[in-house]
Parts: structure tokens; C-alpha cells; sequence
């Protein structure tokens, strides 16, 4: 390909940015009907971009160039997720307040943004640390606990000590019970929170993931897990205290009886096998036995691991009788017991729960078969429970009932037993106990209780920062002390501000209508250019922001203020960027910065090798020497394009042009289909190839003229989504009109399953010349025959495709052409016969024959001989007979 002198990236890039800002390309007006939404999550405020927001925020903004380009009405904003805890510290640690830190760097995050050339309809830029943005919150919080959807209650709940606030229980991470933004180990603390109940909504948010098949089927599985709906029963166990006991301090007690305590279970057909009962450590009776006796005490606060990989216990004086037997079986304090799982209590069945059989072996626990694969093979539980569901053994009336029909029988049979359907999903606490956030919109009065602050007083503002220990709101008493909005009394503001997710829990319906100043969002707006079509985020975000924002929106569809009742139709969770195997951080210091790429090889040169390192949800490794191959790529496309303005060709369109411009339309066409499905790798791959055809057709003859324009007008085209800066002034240069931009997305002008056979015929052809060529060692092949199938060999591959008889044959010999063949004919339907599950589609012999002339001068260019083209009856007998429809034989002097 023609060379040229480097362009000078800064300069173009810079030019065509003010360009598209000028003639405003990316704002779409309200009056627009159902647009494209396309969304990449909003970035939190941190200061600087890094590879993984060039590479989100490329894809988004490609495919909404394509959709542009391909004549839809685009909806692509972009905001600021700007409150949170690490605003708030980074601002200490400057010594400054964390409005004037974050608003600092949406700057310059801005900035860079613009400098990516990224599409955004800036007019609907949003901050959600602004008034305008979280007063909604605020009037939201009201209406959520006007539907009976907020409650404030005391709660154990996760507390770091390092960032002084509450974490939800998504903010916990890893075996370590870590916090997520700081890696402190998390404590257990009580605090009166807010919560909003998501609960409530626990089976239509299960239920709902059945329909978002536009979402990766691991983060639909990711959000079941999180929910975790079990069905099962609640059964009660007697717990009680051998009369006159000693407990393990050596003090005598009386006996107490605890009542009944309800343990809930999946499993109701193994209570004929329960060894024994286990109470968590924070379970109230667990904890009464603390206070007394000083071996559980030492257990629940120095031993206790839930996270531990071998469950834990210590037994107590305790004995708990099993409903179904009537028979005392031991208690102890287990930290395999969860307290906010079930009812934090358990019955045992070692036999049948691999976690049980565990803890039952270390305890010296008897271990009963009550469940096996059928009556006649117990199963020897000794060494490993057995926890298939089967029939019932060793279990009385019960024995010969399989599983299910024991659990529903011994449901009605247990007086105390009821089914029952828990979750693992608990109320989302939004309490935190720090500055930069939402303040939650409630006055404490001692009269009225908690009072929501009036709409007409909304938004409440923050205060002045004042750098303090502790909650920070707490210590801004003027702006805390306030009257009760109901009874005028002396009252106080809430101090806890909203955990951030509740900013980005709608945000994507603010975008509809930024500046309206009577409601969040504009519903009839909403309603028709919600849900976001194309939404692309990181995975870490599966169950936080996007179980939230599913909540959110159900709940707003309740109030009639949304047709929708999921926000999200497609869903892409875009891979790390990776240098050397290793995720980019600072502290491991190999963070790449896209401001020394743009500024060395230029922004298109950035997005062109996120995109066409990988699929986007795949992880991929920055290199630079890939960054460096797409810098020469598109300096090799811009000489290409300024060799063909300053030259004039006029070439005839021969087989040759007819064979690129068929080249054309097949990159086309499957570019298409890549772009939509968001794979722009192999769009990308198939258009480096076509500019690489071009190159070839330039040096094998004297081009068509319209054929090498069309090419390189739609290698730019299908360029431009991706490398819209220098496509834009190669559009130019070809005399293309107005901005490429807002140019006609190439259509192929040819069928594209046409097309791809041709390609495959081609390709498949190739591949077998050069397997002989190296299999029989020739150096300098001087002729090469290409020998197409027979005609009766199509018409039998089609009849063989279309039969559903057992016989295909009996059938084919019903043709008398085929018949005439005899043995060959016979050889070829056995053939058909064994492959009859995968039998090809192929082209009829004479567009076989036209592909492959057309093709003709790459072959003779690759390998340097005469090629010939010949149908069966021109060919010797022994070659032709190994033709097959798709496949020609080869033949090489």
C-alpha cells in the first residue's frame, strides 16, 4: 500500500472535534422518537482516566456511530457518579473540600473524554453530586417510603473502621470480609439504619431474569445466587436443660427450658436423620450461654470463623428434641451457623449434607442413612454424606417414599412444620455515616418521630465541609438543628447520608430530561425512549448497581411513573485491560496512561487497538507493539487514500474488479453483523483485510477506478465508528459529503449468503493448494488445475439435503443422471449418506466456476504458476472423480 508523510494526529483530531462541536452531531432533541439508547455506566470521579474507561466508553461510542450512521436516532450521554467515600478522603489528604476535588476532576476527566473523540450529547451531562441531581433522590426516598418501602431499625451491620461508615453487605468482599474500597477487615457492629426493602421485590427480580436474554447468562446466574430463593420448611425443635446441669464453668444451674426454636430446611425428608442441633453464635440463645458459661464465650468471640473452611463448634448443656422421633439429641454453638441466614439455627443430618457430615465428624456425632437411591442400596454414610434426593430408609412410616413426597407428606404430618420460601437477599441498607453523599431527607422529632422534610424544602444541602472524626454531619450543628416540619417543636436533621448506589440507581432515566425541574425525569419521554438499548459496564457491578437499578425501576413502574419495568435490554460486561497478565493498578505500577497514547500515537490509534484486541467482554493484554501496529495501519490507509486522490485510474472492470467489488460486499455484509452484535474485532479484522486487498489489486493491474473508490470509501465508512478523527479526513479526501460521520452506513449489493460461500469456495481452495505444496514438496509448481464438480454430484449433494428418507441412495438413483453414473454415483451417495447431518450448502456449479475464475489472479499471484479452471468433462478421469460440490480437486505439475 501506498505510503505518505505521517499525519499529524493532534492537529486532525483537534480540527474534527470542534467540527462535530460546531455543528452540534451529537445532540439528539426531545422530540426525537424511540432512540437508540446507548450507555456505558458513568464513571466515578476519580481524576484521571485509565485504559479500562477508554476501553468501555470506545464501545459504546463506536456502536452509536454505527447506529448513527445506520439511520437511528441516537440517545449517548454521559455523567459523573460523583459522591462517595473516596472524594471525601482524597480531599483530606489535599487539604480541601471534596466539591471542589470532585468538580476538579470532572474537568479534566471531561477533557479527556473530548480529547477521545467520545460522541456524548453533552447537553445531558449530569452530577450527581449536585443540587439539581440529588434533590431526586431525596423526592424519591419520600415516595419509596410513602409505598411503605422504607424502614429505619436497629441492625447488626458490616462497619470498616477505616472509612468510618456502613457497608452493604455487596460491599463486603471475599473470604476475608474485606471492605471493598479500602481492604480493611469489616466488623460487626449495631447502628439504627435506613433501609429500603428490597425484599419486597425478591421473586419478580428473580423471576424477570428468565426474559433479559440480551444479558450474559453468568451475571444473570450472579444475581439468582445473590437472591437466593430456597423452598422448603420451618420446623420447630424443643430446646431445653437437663435438670439440675452443670455447665462447663462447673456452676450449677436450674433447669430451663428454651421453648421451641424454628430452624428452616430445603431437606424435611432427612429429619428422621438429625444427630444433632446447632445455634449461630449470634442467636439469643447462643448468646445468653455466652454470658454464663466462659468455653462457648471464649468460642463466640475468639474462635468463631465463619468464613473458616472447616466448620467450628463447641456443644452446650443443651438438648433439642426432634420432632419426628421424639428423640434428645446434643446442641451446639456452630459457626457454620449463620445468624442472617434461615432462622440462625439448624438441625444436623450428617448423612446428607456434606457440611453437616463434617462438623459431625470432628464432634464424635452419629451419622444415620435416612435417604438412599433406592431400598435395596443403602448408602454407607461413614466416610461421605450422600445428598441426592432418593427414598426414604431407617425413617418408619415414611421408608419406600421418594424425597418429594416425604417432604409434602411430613409437612401435614409435623404439627409445627409449614412450608415455607426464604432468601438469601436481605433489605438494601442505605445508611452511611459520612459527608459526601445525599442527605437522607428526615427531621428526628421526639414528638412526631421521624418526618419526612417537605417537597417544597428540597433539595437538603449539604452543609460547609468541616474536616472531623467520626460522621462529619453529626458536628454541623446549625445546619443540623431545625423544627419539625408537622409540630414546630425543636427537632434534628438525620445525619447518615445515601449510600452512593442510590445515585446511580436511575440516573439513566435523568439523561431523558436533565433539566426538568418538576420531577425527576419526564415519564411520557421515558416511556418511549426507555429501556436503554446497549448498556456496558464492568462485571464487578452484576449484583450491586444493576440489582439495584432493577429495583429502582420496578418500584417507579409501581408508582405510574414508568411504563418499564427493567431498565436494561442488552447488557455487555467489557474485560480488563490487562499489562503482562496482570489487571493495570497503580500499586502494582504498571498503569498505562491514555494521555501519553493519544499524545504519542493519537486517540483513533488507542480506540483502534482496545477494539480489535479482543471481544469486548473478553480480557485482553495491552501491548506496544500492538498499539504501534495500528498507528502503522492507519498511516498505510491515509497513503492509500491520498495516492488515490492525486491519481487517476481507469482500468476496465474486469474479473478482477468483479471479484473486489463481491470482496466488498462480503466485508460489508459481515461487518454488519459484527458491529450490531458488538464484536468489532472481527469487523475490524475483516476491514484490515479488504484495505489489504486493495493494496494487492493496485499492484497486480491497473485498478477499476469506481471499484478502488467504492473499497476505500467503505473501509472508511466501517472505520469511522472506531477511528472517527482520521476517517473524517479521509472521507474528505475522497470528496465525500458532509461529515462521515452522519454518512450512510454500506450495504452490501450482493446476497450476503452468496457471498460467504463464494468466500469459503476461495479460501478452502487456497488452503488445499498450499497443503499439497507442502505436503509433496514442490518449490516452483509450474501449473495448477482446479477442477470443478461434476454437475449430477450438486444436483446430488441437494436432493440428499432436502430428503428425510432413511435410504438416500434408493432415492438418488431415481435420477436418471445420477443413475447413469453407476459405481461413481453409488460411491458418492454412500458418502452422502455417512455425513448426512452436516452435508455443506454450496453454489451451483456455474457460480462455482465464476467464483473461482474471479479469484483466479490471486491464486496465480500466490503461487507463481498458471492456474487453470476446469469443469469434470475437461479434466482427466482421476482427478475429476475427487471433486466434490465446495471442494474442487487439485491437481499441481
Amino acid at each position: 500500500m501506498q505510503t505518505r508523510r505521517q499525519f499529524d494526529h493532534t492537529e486532525i483530531e483537534h480540527r474534527w472535534q470542534e467540527a462535530w462541536d460546531d455543528a452540534d452531531v451529537f445532540h439528539i432533541p426531545d422530540e426525537a422518537t424511540d432512540p437508540t439508547y446507548v450507555l456505558g455506566m458513568f464513571p466515578y470521579t476519580s481524576g484521571q482516566l485509565h485504559m479500562g474507561h477508554v476501553r468501555n466508553y470506545t464501545i459504546t461510542d463506536a456502536y452509536a456511530r454505527y447506529k448513527r450512521m445506520d439511520g437511528e436516532n441516537v440517545l449517548h450521554p454521559m455523567g459523573w457518579d460523583s459522591f462517595g467515600l473516596p472524594a471525601e478522603n482524597a480531599a483530606i489528604e489535599r487539604d480541601t473540600n471534596p466539591r471542589d476535588w470532585t468538580l476538579s476532576c470532572i474537568d479534566t476527566m471531561r477533557e479527556q473524554m473530548e480529547g477521545m473523540g467520545f460522541g456524548y450529547d453533552w447537553e445531558r451531562e449530569i452530577t450527581t453530586c449536585q443540587p439539581d441531581y440529588y434533590r431526586w433522590n431525596q423526592w424519591l426516598f419520600t415516595r419509596f417510603r410513602e409505598e411503605g418501602l422504607v424502614e429505619r431499625e436497629a441492625a447488626e451491620i458490616n462497619w470498616c473502621p477505616s472509612c468510618e461508615t456502613v457497608l452493604a453487605d455487596e460491599q463486603v468482599e471475599g473470604d476475608a470480609e474485606l471492605c471493598w474500597r479500602c481492604d480493611t477487615p469489616v466488623e460487626q457492629r449495631e447502628l439504627d439504619q435506613w433501609f429500603l426493602k428490597i425484599t419486597e421485590y425478591a421473586d419478580e427480580l428473580l423471576d424477570d431474569l428468565d426474559d433479559l436474554d440480551g444479558w450474559p447468562s453468568n451475571v444473570r446466574q450472579m444475581q439468582r445466587n445473590w437472591i437466593g430463593r430456597q423452598h422448603g420448611a420451618t420446623v420447630e425443635f424443643e430446646v431445653s436443660e437437663a435438670a439440675a446441669s452443670e455447665t462447663s464453668s462447673g456452676k450449677q444451674g436450674e433447669s430451663r427450658d428454651y421453648g421451641p426454636v424454628e430452624v428452616f430446611t430445603t431437606r424435611l425428608d432427612t429429619i428422621f436423620g438429625v444427630t444433632f442441633f446447632a445455634l449461630a453464635p449470634g442467636h439469643p440463645i447462643a448468646e445468653e450461654l455466652a454470658a454464663e458459661d466462659d468455653d462457648i464465650a471464649h468460642f463466640v468471640e475468639e474462635v468463631a470463623d465463619p468464613e473458616g473452611d472447616e466448620p467450628q463448634g463447641v456443644p452446650t448443656d443443651l438438648t433439642a428434641t426432634n420432632p419426628a422421633t421424639g428423640e434428645e439429641i446434643p446442641v451446639f454453638v456452630a459457626d457454620f451457623v449463620l445468624s442472617d441466614v434461615g432462622t440462625g439455627a439448624l438441625m444436623g443430618v450428617p448423612g446428607h449434607d456434606s457440611r453437616d457430615h463434617a462438623f459431625a465428624t470432628s464432634m464424635d456425632v452419629d451419622i444415620v442413612p435416612v435417604v438412599a437411591p433406592s431400598e435395596d442400596d443403602v448408602p454407607d454414610v461413614s466416610e461421605a454424606a450422600y445428598t441426592e434426593d432418593g427414598v426414604l430408609v431407617n425413617s418408619g412410616d415414611y421408608d419406600g417414599l421418594d424425597s418429594d413426597e416425604a417432604r409434602e407428606r411430613l409437612e401435614g404430618a409435623i404439627e409445627s412444620a409449614a412450608h415455607d420460601v426464604q432468601y438469601r437477599l436481605r433489605d438494601w441498607g442505605i445508611s452511611r455515616q459520612r459527608y459526601w453523599g445525599t442527605p437522607i431527607p428526615i427531621i428526628h422529632c421526639e414528638e412526631c418521630g421521624p418526618v419526612s422534610v417537605p417537597d417544597e424544602d428540597l433539595p437538603v444541602e449539604l452543609p460547609e465541609f468541616v474536616r472531623t472524626t467520626g460522621n462529619p454531619l453529626d458536628a454541623a450543628d446549625e445546619w443540623k438543628h431545625v423544627n419539625c416540619p408537622e409540630c414546630g417543636a425543636d427537632a434534628r436533621r438525620e445525619t447518615d447520608t445515601m449510600d452512593t448506589f442510590m445515585d446511580s440507581s436511575w440516573y439513566f432515566l435523568r439523561y431523558v430530561s436533565p433539566h426538568l425541574d418538576d420531577a425527576p425525569f419526564d415519564t411520557e419521554q421515558a416511556d418511549d425512549w426507555m429501556p436503554v438499548d446497549r448498556y456496558v459496564g464492568g462485571i464487578e457491578h452484576a449484583v450491586m448497581h444493576l440489582l439495584y437499578s432493577r429495583f429502582v425501576t420496578k418500584v417507579i413502574s409501581d408508582m405510574d411513573m414508568l411504563d418499564h419495568r427493567e431498565p436494561f435490554t442488552n447488557l455487555v460486561t467489557q474485560g480488563m485491560v490487562l499489562l503482562d497478565g496482570d489487571k493495570m493498578s497503580k500499586s502494582k505500577g504498571n498503569v498505562v496512561s491514555p494521555q501519553r497514547i493519544v499524545e504519542e500515537y493519537g486517540a483513533d490509534t488507542a480506540r483502534l487497538f482496545t477494539m480489535q484486541a479482543a471481544q469486548p467482554e473478553k480480557d485482553f493484554d495491552w501491548t506496544e507493539e500492538g498499539v504501534k501496529s495500528s498507528y502503522e495501519f492507519l498511516q498505510r490507509l491515509a497513503g492509500a487514500v491520498e495516492s488515490f486522490a492525486e491519481s487517476t485510474f481507469d482500468g476496465d472492470r474486469d474479473e478482477i474488479a468483479e471479484y473486489v467489488e463481491r470482496e466488498i460486499d462480503a466485508t460489508v455484509a459481515i461487518a454488519n453483523d459484527e458491529f450490531e452484535s458488538l464484536t468489532f474485532n472481527g469487523a475490524l479484522r475483516e476491514t484490515q483485510e479488504l484495505t489489504s486487498l486493495l493494496a494487492r489489486y493496485r499492484e497486480e493491474t491497473s485498478p477499476h477506478g469506481p471499484t478502488l473508490e467504492r473499497g476505500l470509501r467503505t473501509v472508511v465508512k466501517l472505520l469511522a465508528p472506531v477511528t472517527p478523527h482520521i476517517c473524517e479526513e479521509l472521507w474528505s479526501e475522497l470528496g465525500g459529503e458532509g461529515f462521515v460521520v452522519e454518512a450512510e452506513w454500506p450495504e452490501p449489493e450482493s446476497d450476503p449468503a452468496e457471498l460467504e460461500l463464494a468466500r469459503q469456495l476461495v479460501e478452502n481452495t487456497q488452503e488445499d493448494v498450499r497443503h499439497i505444496i507442502s505436503v509433496a514438496d514442490i518449490d516452483d509448481p509450474e501449473r495448477i488445475d482446479i477442477v470443478v464438480a461434476a454437475p449430477w454430484q450438486f444436483r446430488a449433494l441437494d436432493l440428499a439435503r432436502e430428503s428425510d428418507a432413511d435410504n438416500i441412495i434408493g432415492e438418488l438413483m431415481q435420477e436418471d443422471e445420477i443413475r447413469k453414473q453407476g459405481d461413481d454415483a453409488a460411491k458418492y451417495g454412500q458418502e452422502l449418506q455417512q455425513e448426512r447431518q452436516s452435508l455443506p450448502e454450496t453454489l451451483s456449479p456455474e457460480r462455482e466456476q465464476v467464483a473461482l475464475r474471479r479469484a483466479n489472479w490471486l491464486f496465480q499471484r500466490e503461487f507463481g504458476a498458471d492456474v487453470r479452471l476446469l469443469t469434470a468433462d475437461e479434466a482427466d478421469s482421476d482427478v475429476a472423480s475427487k471433486a466434490r460440490p465446495g471442494r474442487p480437486a487439485i491437481h499441481i505439475d
